[in-house]
């Protein structure tokens, strides 16, 4: 039986001004449905969602929605009494004992709040901050028995764990439907079984994932040919990407094996690691930041103790942990912008860094755009024989055509940080620290960020929540576990979230425990015999099974070939039934083993994400 049809849009035109945000969209949400919405800032994603739960007016067209559809909506503005308390916002005049008593309610309470001790829950509204208001909101939608949630933005001022937990909540809750506007592609990944795109006043519809939608609008490009080359080598990039691991770790792959190696296996890795190395040696030299018995504490509070550790040149290194464990501190130390409490920080003299903070610089409101950028310098180089000009670099972060020329006065906070990045980067630096860079971008302005670090030819350090983009664009990782250290992490993100209570909670405590035991530790920062050796058996591990990935990749190509001959001989002896026949049972073998061998791909593939 079909599932049950929850809300659907029927020719539906909406308009701000002179501009149509959608016109004629016709689309609907079933049953069990979760979808991924993805599209340009200001280009109608939060305004459809608003449609959608009956928080805004179509212009013309039908909104329909089912009989005793119990609908929650999570907006980018949070609606509350400043005096009232959490408690009465969450969990309203529920008594204790009867959420209390819930293992889904203790849970979401745990997950977002930190816990739901009676302190804290009589903490009120108008006293948090925009994070914690936000993640408030959400523990009130998740308590509730909802048919359809549409959430926007719901992984904004969550941590990695957060957003894991999130992810994995969401999966859990097969009956619940889910539309969710992000720019957190993992997220969009881990959750989505469908995909629409708001583009241009319409709304396209894949099936898939966000790395099915990536494979399905690479295919669809290739085939239609009138989409701008820029953007088909953007999604190149991505695809290049993605051969490391997302389509093969996605639940419900909507491609056959086969078609996604036809379209990947072509592409060249996103950037050249040998080439940009030795470029980020010769400009940087051999010292970049090291630290030598540091030691860091705010009050009471060691974030760091006794560090000594280094950052060296061509070093792509993403820096993880939760909220409040020092991150912004450990790159604000390296750069000289907060003195360590005790030992020394050492930079390397050639240094020539550029920090995007989390806060934004101030600038003329009378300038253009481009004005603003040329102020920095005209050209820049990011590397060995790779050059922009300022309006080529301002287009390549979305300031394209006319809006180079708008006051700065007059762009938004996304906007603002874009042009924040674009002056950081015609300084021509050899060292970029950029602190939580995705905030306020959309997906497009993040595949361009990424496809322009590909080729900055220094030292990159990224504090960011966004997994995908730290997956993206950095080869190595460290986390700051809260103990004053910071630990070498090869296992990527997955390593770090086993080594966090996100990652115990959700293997048995036995499991937890083994995972624990053989995780390879990599580089401490103590230098220890036993992390260089773990570090070394996972990299052989690692080699071992990207050898296998590469045997078993050929022998699909072998397998396609025969199945391909084959087909090409029986058409040849269509008349001769027995010619047939027996070519046809070589057919069902060759399938077979094609089957076998595309499993096999599969299973190694999840295992080595």
């Amino acid at each position: 039986m079909a599932p049950r049809n929850l809300l659907n849009l029927e020719d539906a035109h909406k308009t701000f001004g002179r501009d149509p945000i959608f016109n004629g969209v016709s689309l609907g949400v079933a049953a069990g449905e979760r979808i991924g919405v993805v599209g340009r800032n200001g280009g109608g994603k939060s305004t459809l969602l608003k449609v959608m739960a009956g928080l805004e007016p179509a212009d013309s067209g039908r909104v329909t929605r089912a009989t005793s559809l119990q609908l929650g909506v999570l907006s980018q503005v949070a609606r509350f009494t400043p005096d009232q308390s959490i408690a009465d916002f969450v969990l309203g005049d529920r008594d204790e004992h009867d959420w209390a008593s819930e293992a889904r309610s203790r849970e979401v309470l745990d997950a977002l709040l930190g816990g739901y001790d009676a302190p804290r829950l009589a903490r009120v509204m108008g006293q948090l901050s925009g994070g914690e208001q936000r993640r408030v909101q959400l523990a009130h939608l998740l308590l509730q028995n909802l048919d359809l949630l549409l959430l926007d933005e719901p992984t904004n001022h969550l941590d990695v764990e957060a957003v894991d937990w999130l992810a994995r909540h969401l999966r859990s809750r097969p009956t619940l439907s889910v539309v969710v506007v992000t720019h957190d592609r993992w997220f969009l990944d881990e959750v989505s079984d469908r995909m629409w795109e708001v583009v241009d006043g319409r709304v396209e519809e894949y099936d898939g994932g966000y790395s099915a939608f990536v494979l399905a609008k690479a295919e669809r490009e290739r085939q239609s040919s009138v989409e701008q080359q820029r953007r088909s080598n953007l999604i190149r990039k991505e695809l290049a990407w993605l051969r490391r691991g997302p389509p093969a770790r996605t639940s419900k792959p909507k491609f056959r094996i086969d078609a996604a190696n036809a379209l990947i296996s072509g592409e060249p890795p996103p950037r050249n690691q040998v080439e940009l190395l030795a470029f980020a040696g010769a400009r940087l030299g051999k010292t970049v930041f090291e630290t030598h018995d540091v030691s860091l504490a705010f009050g009471d509070r060691l974030l760091l103790d006794h560090l000594t550790w280094d950052v060296g040149p061509g070093d792509r290194l993403g820096v993880i942990g939760v909220n409040g464990a020092g991150k912004t501190s450990l790159v604000r130390l390296l750069l000289g912008l907060q003195q360590p409490s005790a030992g020394r920080v050492v930079k390397g003299v050639t240094v020539k860094p550029a920090y995007l903070s989390q806060h934004l610089e101030e600038l003329d409101p009378t300038w253009r755009v481009l004005e603003a950028v040329e102020q920095v310098a005209q050209r820049v180089e990011l590397s060995k024989g790779r050059e922009l000009s300022a309006t080529q670099l301002c287009e390549r972060l979305g300031f394209g055509g006319d809006a180079q020329w708008t006051p700065v006065g007059d762009l938004s906070g996304g906007e603002r940080r874009r042009l924040q990045l674009t002056r950081l980067l015609m300084g021509g630096p050899n060292v970029l620290v950029l602190d939580e860079p995705t905030n306020d971008f959309d997906v497009e302005t993040l595949t361009a960020l990424e496809d322009l670090l590909d080729s900055f030819g220094g030292t990159l350090l990224v504090i960011s929540h966004d997994r995908y983009f730290l997956e993206r664009v950095c080869d190595r990782f460290v986390g700051l576990m809260g103990d004053g250290a910071v630990r070498d992490l090869p296992g990527g993100l997955e390593q770090y979230l086993e080594l966090t209570h996100v990652g115990q909670a959700r293997q048995p405590p036995v499991a937890a425990r083994a995972a624990r035991a053989e995780s390879p530790p990599g580089r401490s920062v103590d230098g220890s015999a036993a992390g260089a050796t773990a570090s070394k058996t996972a990299r052989l591990d690692e080699r071992a099974q990207r050898k296998e990935l590469v045997r078993l990749e050929r022998l699909i190509t072998r397998i396609d070939q025969k199945e391909s001959d084959l087909h090409r001989v029986m058409s040849e002896n269509a008349t001769d039934h027995v010619r047939v026949s027996e070519l046809n049972e070589q057919l069902r073998e060759v399938i077979s083993e094609k089957v076998e061998a595309e499993e096999a791909w599969l299973a190694l593939s999840v295992d080595a994400e």
